[in-house]
């Protein structure tokens, strides 16, 4: 890759990686809850499954995805579901106590399986395929396997980088939320980002 590509790739990573979604909130959410030890292991599942996604795309699985609307719209119905279930644990959990009983506690697998069910992580590692690996600089790539390593280091770094910075807010906002129902509206609120996330989900 020359340095322009590098540069419309880390600008692209950047802008997709640090902007509010289901994985920077989940992160969020699991440290102010649990801790930021609670929220690790999600933080390493983010990168390891969207690069699963990102290999599996390069591969042509992104081009089965896309050309299958029932299981397009399978991942979709089973993402938004499973975001729906997770807004709704939080909106409902005002302490800790009330976490822990809730089992808001999206470890290691979750994550990973987590990355399939969500359409942004898909629509994201399709652009970055037919961009940057697929194509260089407007022309065929003669190089697309080095090409698919580079995005997927690059992605690895940014997208633990984003989750656990959002991680490190939320548990930063520990001891603030334990007092009083401060938890409780902030769960609510990220319910809402959820939510919200889901609605947009429906629309791609």
């Amino acid at each position: 890759m020359n340095a322009a590509e590098y540069t419309t790739l880390f600008a692209f990573c950047t802008a997709m990686s640090f902007s509010p979604g289901p994985n920077t909130t989940l992160a969020a959410a699991l440290a102010a809850n649990h801790g930021l030890r609670g929220a690790l292991r999600f933080c390493l599942a983010v990168p390891a499954g969207w690069t699963l996604i990102m290999v599996g795309c390069g591969l042509g699985l992104g081009a089965v995805v896309t050309g299958v609307p029932a299981l397009r719209w399978g991942i979709k119905i089973f993402g938004i579901a499973y975001m729906l279930w997770l807004a709704w644990k939080l909106a409902n959990s005002g302490t800790m106590a009330q976490v822990d009983s809730a089992r808001l506690n999206v470890g290691f697998r979750a994550g990973v399986g987590f990355q399939f069910l969500n359409i942004k992580a898909w629509m994201l590692a399709l652009t970055l395929s037919a961009g940057w690996v697929v194509n260089a600089a407007g022309q065929p790539s003669s190089n697309p396997g080095e090409r698919l390593a580079i995005v997927c280091a690059v992605m690895v770094v940014f997208a633990f980088a984003s989750n656990f910075s959002y991680a490190l807010v939320g548990s930063l906002l520990r001891n603030f939320l334990e007092h009083g129902k401060r938890l409780l509206w902030f769960n609510r609120a990220l319910s809402l980002v959820l939510l919200a996330t889901a609605i947009w989900m429906v629309g791609i």
